[in-house]
């Protein structure tokens, strides 16, 4: 096996797939989180003794020096999609990743990468954009060789997009289009960008670079929305809602945060006002020697769930149960 990799969020949505990247490179890997009871299944990614939990808060230095300790190299992958109580995102996205670079700095460690977000901007309008921005430059203050990873919107069974949408359209005769829908997105499937992720992670000549992430295909938010119920069999109104209408509801949305997921925040809201697509600026998937996945061939295999009849609905079902819903 090679050396040990340290991945701080490892088992959350993109880290559960880094893990089993590195794991089948060979790596050593300990797995960081904030609450390692919470990832006991992350062992079953690897061989026997290949991957260790430990417990680390990227706004705790001590912690993360130990989870550092004896590691070649590491990951970031620590990020809040909403603030709620002291998981904001200053304190997350720029506080925490300046506090890993600093940590793998001290420790001598040759590489990091840092997860970031496409659209990722110090200017942004977003404070999820520009704290984004931020942590990248605080990482590479501290480590110059910090490869940065920029994905669009990731797609796959537990993902936070397909899977809301989906579980409010099962509830509610419609979905909102946030400024009319025509927001354009490039979903990636999380499968590559821990491919992606765990070459890099091996990769010296990659050192310094920033890798911008998407699939192979750009759509609109409508084209997504109307691609989901497609698949669930659903037919629901698509009804737009102009910015200033949907910042009053994301506002609504910031109350709730620290007691529930909300639906969509203001800072969200303004996330949608910029395309999210990749730039062609910066090397991608194909430059990883990495073929992207379609959201076409994903799909099927979790929206099921969100069908009436569940995976046993056949296409002539589906087309049934939509014209009824």
């Amino acid at each position: 096996m090679q050396n040990l990799v340290t991945v701080f969020g490892g088992s959350g949505f993109i880290g559960a797939q880094t893990v089993r990247q590195l794991a089948k490179a060979g790596w050593r890997i300990r797995v960081a989180i904030r609450n390692p009871n919470l990832g006991y299944a992350m062992r079953l990614h690897g061989d026997v003794g290949q991957i260790d939990v430990v417990q680390a808060n990227v706004r705790n230095e001590a912690s993360v020096r130990r989870a550092l300790e004896g590691a070649t190299a590491a990951v970031n992958l620590v990020g809040v999609l909403y603030e709620a109580g002291r998981q904001g995102f200053q304190a997350v996205h720029v506080m925490g990743a300046k506090t890993v670079a600093e940590a793998v700095r001290a420790e001598g460690i040759p590489r990091l990468v840092q997860m970031s977000a496409l659209g990722a901007d110090p200017a942004a309008a977003s404070k999820y954009a520009r704290t984004k921005a931020e942590g990248e430059l605080a990482a590479r203050d501290a480590v110059p060789g910090a490869v940065v990873v920029r994905p669009s919107i990731v797609f796959g069974s537990e993902d936070h997009f397909f899977n809301r949408f989906a579980a409010l359209a099962a509830v509610s005769p419609a979905l909102p289009l946030i400024g009319g829908g025509k927001t354009r997105f490039q979903p990636v499937f999380v499968g590559d960008v821990g491919k992606a992720i765990a070459r890099l992670a091996s990769d010296p000549a990659a050192a310094g670079q920033t890798y911008e992430l998407g699939g192979p295909a750009t759509f609109t938010f409508r084209e997504l929305m109307e691609m989901m119920l497609r698949e669930t069999g659903r037919r629901r109104l698509l009804a737009p809602v102009p910015f200033p209408v949907a910042r009053l509801l994301g506002a609504v949305g910031d109350l709730a945060a620290g007691v529930v997921a909300p639906p969509i925040t203001a800072d969200q809201v303004e996330l949608l006002k910029t395309d999210n697509v990749v730039s062609g600026a910066y090397p991608g998937l194909p430059d990883l020697g990495i073929t992207p996945t379609t959201v076409e061939s994903v799909l099927p295999t979790y929206l099921y769930r969100y069908r009436r009849g569940g995976q046993y609905a056949d296409q002539e079902d589906r087309e049934m149960a939509a014209e009824r819903a």
